[in-house]
């Protein structure tokens, strides 16, 4: 079995990751806060927003801890359970009419958000996985979309599965945390515009989430499949009738395709 060093630098090393992976862990309401981390309102003297602190933990490698009070955004705060849904967020005033045509196209996308069991969490632990000291819940990837093709076919080597996700342009913490969490799986979200505006995803960036737990699968999956599938650097080919496996050369026979 690898270490989590292990497995955490192979994985950055193999996908030519352009930063950290996140450790994330929810805190529940029996835990300390560790002193180590850096708080936004304690440490810094002011608000952050989620996205600016998973920038802090991914670009620089920052141990940081965002409570309640923390929270420049208010989708996180829900999101996480820290507090009750206010009536005035599920109406949909929340999006209308800046990024929704109605109150009741604004009130679907909030109740569709997901969201953690009110009261069992306070605040959220981030660090570089490959240095973090506290078990995380979920483990976040920024990636781009040849890395997400590579880690998608590794997560079908495992057992065939696809990847099931939700997808929305609003609240990429939520998205990219909460459902892993609940669900225990394999997780793509997209980042939101306050994500790239406020903390400098890339165009070309997309997110991945797993629970660490799958991590050692994902990467045999990436080690095997670059063998036979898919490595970087890509090696593109473009020649017409280029070489097929012979398990699909058969298939294809079979279904009439002349070889």
């Amino acid at each position: 079995m690898r270490t989590k060093e292990e497995i955490t630098t192979s994985l950055r090393s193999f996908l030519g990751l352009r930063s950290y992976p996140i450790a994330i862990r929810m805190l529940r309401m029996n835990e300390e806060v560790p002193q180590d981390a850096m708080q936004p309102l304690r440490d810094m003297g002011h608000h952050l927003s989620m996205c600016q602190l998973f920038s802090l933990v991914r670009r620089q490698g920052q141990k940081m801890v965002m409570l309640h009070k923390d929270n420049w955004c208010v989708e996180p705060v829900i999101g996480f359970g820290y507090t009750e849904v206010p009536e005035y967020f599920l109406s949909g005033a929340n999006r209308y009419p800046e990024s929704a045509s109605s109150l009741e196209a604004g009130a679907k996308w909030a109740r569709n958000l997901p969201k953690l069991e009110p009261g069992i969490y306070k605040g959220l632990l981030a660090a570089p996985w490959e240095t973090c000291d506290f078990e995380p819940d979920v483990v976040m990837m920024y990636c781009d979309p040849a890395q997400l093709t590579h880690l998608l076919i590794s997560v079908n080597w495992i057992d065939g599965s696809d990847v099931y996700s939700q997808l929305s342009g609003h609240s990429a913490c939520v998205y990219a945390v909460v459902p892993a969490m609940l669900k225990h799986d394999f997780y793509i979200s997209v980042p939101c515009i306050g994500d790239r505006k406020h903390g400098m995803a890339q165009e070309n960036e997309m997110i991945f989430t797993f629970t660490p737990d799958k991590a050692e699968a994902l990467l045999d999956g990436l080690c095997t499949t670059a063998k036979t599938q898919v490595g970087f650097p890509i090696k593109y080919d473009v020649a017409a009738e280029y070489k097929l496996l012979p398990a699909y050369k058969k298939i294809g026979a079979m279904l009439g395709i002349d070889y």
